[in-house]
């Protein structure tokens, strides 16, 4: 079942976002619960997500009634790349200036 989840979540996302050879699916499984984390491009992450969370909901729903029909659980989470750097905060203003 856990591959038939992941192949459908595959299908799903390579069907919605525009860098689908830039994506990554990484499968983590405690018990009957499988967490599905994505590795997205930024500029695909709020076509993941879609407006509101709609996108991200629906999916998570999906996975989530599949694995229950086999009593587990299924859930969806998008990676944040550790290794972007933070945009540079403006600095104040020092007395004197």
């Amino acid at each position: 079942m856990k591959l038939r989840m992941e192949r459908f979540l595959d299908y799903v996302l390579r069907h919605l976002i525009e860098s689908p050879e830039e994506m990554a699916i990484f499968k983590d499984v405690a018990g009957n619960k499988t967490v599905f984390r994505l590795r997205l491009k930024q500029t695909d992450i709020g076509r993941v997500v879609g407006k509101g969370g709609t996108t991200i909901l629906a999916i998570r729903n999906l996975l989530d009634a599949a694995a229950a029909k086999h009593g587990g659980r299924a859930t969806v989470e998008i990676i944040e790349d550790e290794h972007r750097q933070a945009p540079p905060q403006p600095s104040a203003p020092q007395p004197g200036d």
